[in-house]
């Protein structure tokens, strides 16, 4: 087993991939013309985990199959996702290669200008744009009660008052559009029908696509488990030549995955133990999904695609506090309501977790939010507030962009904004290292137990995904605008 760091090589391999992206067309008639249809990548998410729970897991747990992935891969030991850390721009990260600068997407609960509200015939502009179980015909029905509720989703004014689609929302290609387009089959299975946003634009981008509703579950750790499992079976059955049914045959996908809930779940629900040790319940999460894991790869063997596939195994984020003791809930009510101290009605929308966006009705008065809040940073335990050059520099421009929050509160490590009532312990969504320190392993033939310790972005797994499949990375629209290169030692 080798052990080492970045070195001259890698940034050489790193170097070269780029070079190679560049001088590769872009256009859709040549993403076909190299793909490895004998090739696949398993995409794996496990929300929540973060890079320091792979390191302790893979050492305590030797025989884990996470640790064998790791004895056959490259681990990331310097990975960030997606700022904000929520799912939505998390998952877009991996599967785009692109920042919410790019795709438009900043949380799963956000803001466009553009947009009318559900049910309002498009007589108003500018709302709440809501990606989750809210947007199900019946939240409360593992099929959603037949999956997305047009009428509970924004209307375009620009397209005839049409339904907004999270597909539609996104507004740059996916893995899966350009491997689809290229003639391979592709498939995906995550927490609500709205991972429908995964798509992309065409509409087309997943062709087998398992979104049970999460929220039908019983927010237990067992019950996640239980939850988590039935994703399982579905990819099994696609690694076995079906779709996630198993009553249809299909080619086994180029590109492939899914998301586990477990260790989310029991991050927020009972925490970690002392000095960030692992807790019975989030012990027992990642002892599920270790097994699940496991599971699946021994299937890849005994269906002989051990030798022809990649598995990248990261999370579209972190969790905060790990260290329980950092742990402050502040009144989210406090947020909004200095906010419209400033002016009343000036809050559009505030999007609050363990970070905050605020939209505001008249952005002109952002600076002045800003000072406000600067104000009260004792008492809503703020670090920094982005506003105008801080947040142009890494978000564009709210007067713009239609998605672009006005002002952001990054609140000091342990912050979550909540009811004064809430009991969860950690929450996701924020720019601190627990929220954005994730796990990112790549684990395939001819890989033997490497690290890389210099910073990468989980940005990069998207272009990488491409690369192994004999694709254009530059067929991604996120790449070549952001210039996202392929992550260091993807061979």
């Amino acid at each position: 087993m080798s052990m080492r760091t970045t070195s001259k090589s890698a940034l050489f391999f790193a170097a070269a991939a780029l070079v190679a992206a560049a001088a590769a067309p872009a256009g859709a008639a040549d993403l076909g013309a190299h793909a490895h249809r004998d090739r696949h990548v398993l995409l794996i998410s496990i929300d929540g985990l973060h890079a320091g729970d792979l390191a302790t897991w893979t050492a305590e747990h030797p025989g884990s199959a996470l640790a064998q992935l790791a004895r056959r891969g490259t681990t990331y030991t310097n990975a960030r996702s997606s700022e904000p850390s929520d799912s939505f721009p998390g998952i877009v990260a991996l599967t785009t290669g692109g920042s919410p600068k790019t795709t438009g997407v900043y949380y799963d609960d956000s803001y466009d200008r553009t947009l009318s509200p559900a049910g309002s015939g498009c007589k108003t502009v500018g709302t709440e744009v809501v990606f989750d179980e809210s947007v199900d015909r019946d939240a409360t029905k593992l099929d959603a009660g037949g999956g997305i509720d047009p009428a509970k989703l924004p209307l375009d004014p620009r397209k005839g008052c049409t339904p907004v689609y999270p597909h539609s929302f996104l507004r740059t290609n996916t893995v899966f559009e350009v491997a689809r387009s290229a003639g391979l089959t592709t498939a995906w299975a995550d927490k609500h029908p709205a991972y429908d946003l995964l798509n992309g634009p065409s509409g087309r981008g997943v062709e087998d696509a398992f979104d049970p509703e999460i929220a039908a579950t019983d927010g237990t750790v067992p019950g996640t488990i239980a939850y988590d499992a039935l994703k399982v079976a579905g990819v099994r059955n696609q690694i076995d030549g079906r779709d996630h049914t198993g009553r249809k045959a299909q080619r086994v996908p180029a590109v492939f995955g899914l998301n586990f809930q477990a260790v989310s779940v029991a991050q927020k629900t009972a925490g970690y133990a002392a000095k960030g040790a692992f807790s019975p319940e989030l012990g027992s999460a990642l002892a599920a999904t270790d097994a699940a894991i496991g599971g699946l790869t021994a299937e890849l063997k005994a269906k002989g695609l051990d030798r022809r596939t990649e598995i990248v195994l990261s999370a579209k984020h972190g969790q905060s506090p790990v260290d329980r003791s950092e742990r402050k809930i502040v009144d989210k009510k406090l947020l909004d309501s200095v906010v419209n101290g400033v002016r009343p009605g000036l809050l559009a929308q505030g999007t609050a977790d363990d970070v905050a966006l605020l939209w505001l009705t008249d952005g002109g008065q952002a600076q002045a939010v800003a000072a406000a809040l600067r104000a009260h940073a004792a008492e809503l335990n703020i670090d920094k507030v982005l506003v105008g050059p801080a947040l142009l520099k890494q978000f564009g421009n709210p007067a713009k962009d239609a998605r672009t929050p006005d002002v952001i509160v990054l609140p000091k490590p342990g912050t979550i904004y909540a009811k004064p009532t809430a009991t969860k312990l950690a929450e996701h969504g924020g720019f601190t290292a627990d929220d954005t320190h994730v796990a990112l392993l790549v684990a395939g033939p001819g890989r033997d137990g490497e690290r890389v310790t210099s910073r990468v972005e989980t940005t990069q797994v998207a272009p990488t995904i491409l690369q192994f499949l004999g694709l254009n990375p530059r067929a991604l629209d996120a790449v070549r605008l952001e210039g996202t290169r392929v992550l260091p030692d993807a061979r």
